[in-house]
């Protein structure tokens, strides 16, 4: 279980503090929910605290696996079907699997086909919400800024 101010990560959303734990009835059932506040923004996040195991959350990444994760997405090797269902199945299963390399993998390939023939709004979306969801955990991990992590993300798939 997690405390108040923990950083912690929900594989849909990214990363947050715990900013404090509720009882909320929800649907006429009464449970404790962790409220994260996400570095971006002012959006909260509540994630049931019964189940928040089964749905992936974890602690983030220290600052070396931070290090690691960055400096290796430059060398992710991508495959990119052209069947854009196909390729809009995988790559929600790689984000949904909460691993950051996975997360990184579909940064790449997204990136590289924008430079290359554009994206469906459906794509453009998900490489938001992909970039989401690894900035915000180097951010807590990293303690620097959204902005600062973004340039490196972008500098480094490009390459």
């Amino acid at each position: 279980m997690f405390s108040v101010g923990d950083c912690i990560v929900h594989p849909m959303h990214g990363a947050g503090i715990i900013e404090r734990i509720e009882e909320k009835k929800v649907n006429g059932v009464v449970r404790e929910y962790y409220i994260l506040k996400m570095p971006i923004g002012d959006m909260l996040v509540m994630i049931p605290r019964d189940t928040s195991d089964k749905i992936g959350v974890r602690p983030i990444v220290d600052f070396e696996q931070a290090e690691k994760i960055l400096n290796a997405l430059g060398d992710l090797k991508v495959d990119m079907t052209s069947n854009w269902n196909r390729r809009y199945r995988e790559n929600m299963m790689r984000i949904k699997s909460g691993d950051l390399l996975e997360v990184g993998k579909v940064i790449k390939c997204l990136m590289i086909r924008e430079s290359e023939k554009g994206l469906s709004t459906g794509e453009r979306k998900m490489l938001r919400s992909a970039k989401q969801i690894l900035i915000s955990e180097i951010v807590l991990a990293e303690s620097v800024t959204y902005e600062e992590v973004e340039d490196r993300i972008n500098n480094l798939t490009i390459a």
